[in-house]
C-alpha cells in the first residue's frame, strides 16, 4: 500500500445535477476538505486555482460539457471606479462598515432571511434555518470575518459599535494575496442603493489599504444575466486554461 502524507488532500467528485445558471446544463463539481492547521495555507493555493470555499469545503466547477463559469480576481491597486460607482460611494457614505470575527446573530439571520426570499426563492439555499446560517459563517478553518453595514444615526459619533440598522454584510477570507468574498447579502428593499455594488467597492478599498493586490469574486458565467456585474469592476484577470490572464472586455 502507497503512504500518502497526512496534510495531502483528498479531492472527491459530485454526481450530475442541473446548472442553476444555465438551462439545459448539467453540473458537477470537484471538492475538498479544509481542516487542520493547514487550511489557511491550503485555502489560498485552492482560490488562487479556481476554487470557492463554502464552510469547511473548497470546491471547483468539474462540468464535462461546459466550461462557462471563470474565476474572477479584481486587481484592487489598479483598480478605478467608473463615475456611477463615485456615485454609488456618495448615495452611501451613510452607511458604516464594521470588520468582526465570523460569528453569527439573529439579527444577521433576519437581513439573510429577507433577502434569500425576495431574490432567491428557488435557490439551494432557499430552506436554510438560523442552524444553517450559523454553520455557513462559523464553519471555517480559515481567517474569516464578517463585515457589516449598518446606516447611521443621530448620536452614533465614534462608538466602537455602530448601533445603526444593519442593512447589509458580508462573510469575507482574509488571504496572503487578497480578500475573498464568500458570500455578500442586504436588505432587498434598498434597491436604489445598488448594495452589492457598494460591498464590493468597499472590499476593494480595504484591500488597497492592507496592500494586498486582489479581491476574489468567485465565478462569472459568461451567458448569465446574475453574474453580468463581476465584469463591470475593471481591471481584472480571469483564470484561464493558461493561468491568470488579463480581462479584455
Amino acid at each position: 500500500m502507497m503512504n500518502q502524507p497526512v496534510n495531502s488532500p483528498q479531492f472527491f467528485l459530485t454526481a450530475p445535477s442541473p446548472c442553476p445558471y444555465l438551462e439545459g446544463q448539467g453540473e458537477r463539481k470537484v471538492f475538498t476538505h479544509l481542516v487542520g492547521d493547514k487550511a489557511p495555507e491550503l485555502n489560498d493555493l485552492l482560490t488562487q486555482g479556481g476554487f470557492r470555499r463554502s464552510q469547511n469545503i473548497a470546491y471547483r466547477p468539474a462540468c464535462e460539457t461546459c466550461r462557462a463559469c471563470i474565476s474572477v480576481r479584481i486587481l484592487a491597486g489598479e483598480f478605478k471606479p467608473t463615475k456611477s460607482m463615485r456615485r454609488n460611494m456618495a448615495l452611501n457614505s451613510d452607511l458604516v462598515a464594521t470588520e468582526y470575527r465570523a460569528e453569527p446573530s439573529s439579527e444577521q439571520f433576519k437581513l439573510f432571511r429577507s433577502y434569500l426570499d425576495s431574490r432567491h426563492q428557488r435557490g439551494g439555499m432557499a430552506d436554510m434555518s438560523i442552524g444553517d446560517y450559523a454553520m455557513m459563517v462559523e464553519d471555517s478553518h480559515v481567517d474569516t470575518r464578517i463585515i457589516e453595514y449598518r446606516r447611521k444615526t443621530e448620536g452614533d459619533g465614534l462608538q466602537e459599535t455602530p448601533v445603526g440598522e444593519l442593512i447589509a454584510a458580508a462573510l469575507t477570507d482574509w488571504m496572503g494575496d487578497g480578500l475573498s468574498m464568500v458570500y455578500s447579502f442586504y436588505k432587498p428593499e434598498e434597491t436604489a442603493r445598488s448594495l452589492g455594488t457598494h460591498m464590493i467597492l468597499d472590499h476593494i478599498a480595504r484591500a488597497k489599504a492592507l496592500g494586498l493586490p486582489h479581491v476574489y469574486l468567485g465565478y462569472w458565467v459568461k451567458g448569465s444575466r446574475k453574474m453580468e456585474y463581476k465584469t463591470r469592476f475593471l481591471p481584472q484577470e480571469h483564470l484561464m486554461a493558461q493561468g491568470w490572464q488579463r480581462f479584455e472586455p
